[in-house]
């Protein structure tokens, strides 16, 4: 399966253009980075690939067919700050089942305590909720991840944990990812190909 995008242009407003006809595309099979300075528009292409932004023009496709923003959509994007993607109010159970109820050999897998689940968000660790958000972007249906920034805040060992548990996973299930980050290191070890976003963003 190919996930394509494909002139993609967007501004937040009249003054600014963010992206200028941006394509790329990857494989099912692939892992691909994406490196570039902060703030030069990476994260908007990010949300524009997974569906949270719709107002761009250009298109993004699966097997050169649009996506439809009903159901489920099959590019999951998971961010920097896992902390802003919950509601306070829930606890952890009812955030990760409210995305769909992983077994317990894969919340073993991602090193998922049974005890977090009764837990508040603000009661646990940017690394905690990390694992969570990475464990609901895994729905079955899911056929593309998108990595942005997963790890920048994590300590070494974490980000090695993660990032071993989810190559591993989407490897495993035929899943593609895009891994944005500004650290050219990480990148070199777990991608198959590099794309520079000044490279790819003509403006």
């Amino acid at each position: 399966m190919d996930l394509k995008a494909e002139n993609i242009s967007f501004s937040y407003n009249k003054k600014r253009q963010i992206l200028k006809d941006v394509s790329l595309s990857l494989n099912s099979n692939q892992i691909v980075g994406l490196i570039g300075d902060s703030g030069s528009g990476k994260s908007t292409l990010c949300k524009i690939i997974s569906g949270y932004i719709s107002n761009y023009s250009g298109k993004v496709t699966l097997d050169d067919k649009e996506i439809p923003d009903k159901d489920y959509y099959p590019v999951q994007l998971i961010f920097q700050h896992p902390e802003k993607t919950m509601n306070p109010k829930w606890k952890m159970d009812k955030v990760l089942n409210e995305a769909w109820a992983p077994t317990q050999e894969l919340k073993d897998t991602f090193g998922l305590k049974d005890s977090w689940l009764t837990r508040w968000p603000n009661e646990l660790s940017g690394g905690e909720l990390q694992r969570f958000s990475i464990l609901r972007a895994l729905n079955p249906k899911t056929k593309f991840i998108i990595a942005d920034e997963i790890s920048t805040m994590l300590d070494a060992v974490t980000q090695v944990q993660i990032w071993d548990a989810l190559i591993k996973h989407c490897r495993t299930n035929n899943i593609g990812i895009l891994a944005v980050s500004h650290d050219p290191e990480l990148l070199e070890v777990i991608c198959d190909d590099i794309l520079y976003f000044k490279d790819i963003n003509h403006i």
